[in-house]
């Protein structure tokens, strides 16, 4: 997969303190992301943006990023993965078209529009989590019939489609589908949401995106090494925390990226 890197010039002046900080923003975003299943872009990509990179060219950085924090979070929990090989399946198989989708086709979507919606989602998301305390604590065996497996197919092609446009939350979504469709617990659920969605949706995402705008290799080393050790941190402390952890997370993070993106999509208006 090539992906087109450059040296970005107002980054020679940073000094050691410049590159402690971006590496800290990257590992405290994605500690939480592991923890949660999602949500990274949340600190990570305005940070890219307040460091001089247009759009575009920091959602790219952040997508390759993320692919190590996919990494670190699923060397901690492969094991996990093993009962779910025919979900993995489907959602890289009806995911992927949507992310290429996406990718293609976000310089043409009104930005405001695309977080006012994922922003509602992502507090409604916060919400329900939060009234529903049983939610995916536990994990059982849930019978599938062809109607929900339709329906579940086809939600995975419209977040995949999300993801390839906007960063953040898309991971969240994922995450919560499988809890309510196949009734996993989190653990489970952020297992596989790391593997498909953080590994090779945001590899994927990332070489699309590249081809609109170049990635500042000098600051992709630094974020690819706080992605992968946040990622592995966050999925340690998973394991050893367990459920009620991750859940507490996942509707703090909901409600924060919720938030975040509603007022970038009010700040489009202004």
């Amino acid at each position: 997969m090539l992906i087109t890197v450059t040296y970005l010039p107002i980054y020679n002046e940073f000094n050691f303190n410049n590159n402690f900080l971006i590496f800290l923003i990257s590992f405290i975003s994605n500690t939480f992301s592991a923890i949660s299943g999602g949500g990274a872009g949340l600190i990570q990509l305005p940070a890219l943006i307040l460091f001089g990179l247009p759009y575009y060219q920091a959602l790219a950085t952040h997508k390759v990023a993320t692919v190590a924090l996919g990494l670190g979070g699923s060397i901690r929990n492969f094991k996990n993965l093993r009962k779910d090989i025919y979900i993995l399946w489907q959602i890289l198989l009806f995911g992927t078209p949507g992310v290429v989708l996406g990718s293609s086709i976000v310089k043409f979507l009104y930005e405001q529009y695309l977080y006012l919606i994922l922003g509602l989602i992502s507090i409604i998301l916060a919400i329900y989590s939060f009234r529903k305390p049983d939610l995916g604590l536990n994990s059982i065996n849930n019978i599938i019939n062809s109607r929900l497996e339709l329906k579940f197919i086809t939600s995975i092609f419209f977040i995949g489609i999300l993801n390839g446009s906007v960063s953040s939350g898309t991971g969240l979504l994922v995450t919560i589908l499988l809890i309510k469709t196949f009734k996993m617990d989190f653990l489970r659920a952020v297992s596989l949401t790391f593997f498909t969605v953080g590994i090779f949706w945001n590899a994927i995402g990332a070489f699309f995106l590249s081809r609109i705008g170049s990635i500042p290799i000098n600051l992709l080393v630094i974020l690819v090494l706080g992605s992968f050790t946040g990622g592995y941190f966050g999925a340690h402390l998973s394991n050893l925390k367990g459920n009620k952890l991750i859940k507490k997370t996942f509707t703090v993070v909901c409600l924060l990226v919720g938030v975040s993106l509603l007022i970038k999509s009010i700040s489009f208006l202004m």
